[in-house]
């Protein structure tokens, strides 16, 4: 069974920092790109990042480009996010979510597994 664990959320104030984590199981993924996406109270689910199978190509919403980072250890089956200078709204549910390929994917049907999200929170 497959399964997507993300941790490290939580309350920041603006211009902090936190670190996702994704930690999958079930099967070895490191042939799949990875990604985040989030969704804020009463918005669509939207893009955040994603990072192809080998982690040598990251892409970027215009909202989180030179504030975040995504990146991977396929040795761990883990994604991270490194999310930097966060803005209040920066605040959503995080989830994190394998594609069904190697390469570069954006929207989130192009998407197979997904974890459970977990809450992250800027306070101005």
């Amino acid at each position: 069974q497959v399964q997507l664990a993300e941790s490290g959320g939580g309350l920041v104030q603006a211009g902090g920092s936190l670190r996702l984590s994704c930690a999958a199981s079930g099967r070895t993924f490191s042939s799949y790109a990875m990604g985040w996406f989030r969704q804020a109270p009463g918005k669509e689910r939207e893009f955040v990042a994603t990072i192809n199978w080998s982690g040598g190509i990251p892409y970027y919403a215009d909202s989180v480009k030179g504030r975040f980072t995504i990146s991977r250890d396929n040795a761990k089956n883990t994604v991270y996010l490194q999310m930097n200078s966060l803005k209040p709204e920066d605040t959503a549910v995080y989830y994190c979510a394998v594609a069904d390929g190697s390469g570069m994917y954006y929207y989130s049907y192009e998407y197979e597994y997904w974890g459970q999200g977990t809450q992250v929170t800027v306070s101005s």
